[in-house]
């Protein structure tokens, strides 16, 4: 096999496991369609996870949830917690200024991962999102803002990675990096949007505006506003909360390191 060269059938178990994770509990028809993986396959890939015992079936229900066991698969990852003790307070006093949740996040592999939130600390919000919840990077503000951040090398190496599992990732969006700019327009504004959020618990009824976080000059993550697609137009939100968000990123960077400056 090429190096480099993703397994397909492993790919789809990762997709279809993280798809009950973030779900919590998911029909079959939702956990392929969570997945993007074609519906007979995600049953296979179902069967796989019961035998060994990361999902369960609910009882009487036809749906299936998460063991404890998924936790094994975090052991010995030591997560971001100079990023997350630095930025907690900072995104603390930004939701008790505009009422919106707040998330912090980081890119693993092909998804940006939270890593704190203010969920919990606003009612304006459908769901609680706790450290290890994930989103596909192309799916999401803060990945496309990450990805306008980091090293054009690396940044090529995750693309031309993604591009090996089209049915894993939005075409138009792709298009877009690759042929309209869209990354350089999000370096010039200094934030990226996503309408509709799709890969949420609530699918379609959150977007978000998301911001950089540097650290010694490298961007390091990103953090997102999520507010009601039903309640403020993008452009309004825009003006709203753009400058409060990017004014609190400067402040964590700041304190991240003192190479602040590269990043700008």
């Amino acid at each position: 096999m090429e190096k480099g060269v993703p397994i397909r059938s492993l790919a789809r178990g990762i997709a279809v496991l993280q798809a009950v994770n973030r779900g919590g509990s998911l029909s079959m028809m939702e956990i392929a369609r969570a997945s993007s993986v074609p519906y007979p396959t995600a049953c296979r890939i179902v069967q796989t996870l019961l035998f060994e015992g990361l999902i369960e079936q609910e009882p009487v229900r036809k749906r299936y949830r998460p063991t404890g066991l998924v936790q094994t698969l975090a052991h010995g990852f030591q997560g971001h917690a100079g990023i997350v003790q630095t930025a907690r307070p900072h995104i603390v006093e930004l939701t008790r200024r505009v009422m919106w949740p707040i998330s912090l996040s980081t890119h693993v592999g092909s998804n940006m991962v939270i890593r704190d939130s203010t969920h919990s600390l606003t009612t304006l919000t459908f769901n609680d999102y706790y450290p290890g919840y994930s989103i596909p990077i192309l799916e999401c503000a803060s990945g496309l803002v990450y990805l306008a951040h980091m090293p054009a090398d690396e940044r090529e190496g995750i693309l031309a990675s993604l591009k090996r599992l089209p049915d894993r990732i939005p075409i138009h969006t792709m298009r877009m990096i690759e042929e309209e700019s869209l990354l350089d327009d999000v370096r010039q504004q200094g934030f990226a949007t996503r309408g509709n959020n799709h890969f949420t618990r609530n699918p379609g009824k959150t977007s978000s505006i998301a911001v950089p976080i540097f650290e010694h000059g490298r961007v390091a993550g990103a953090l997102t506003l999520a507010f009601f697609s039903s309640a403020i137009r993008m452009n309004e939100a825009v003006k709203q909360f753009a400058e409060s968000l990017r004014n609190t990123g400067l402040a964590i960077t700041t304190e991240l390191g003192p190479s602040a400056a590269a990043a700008e």
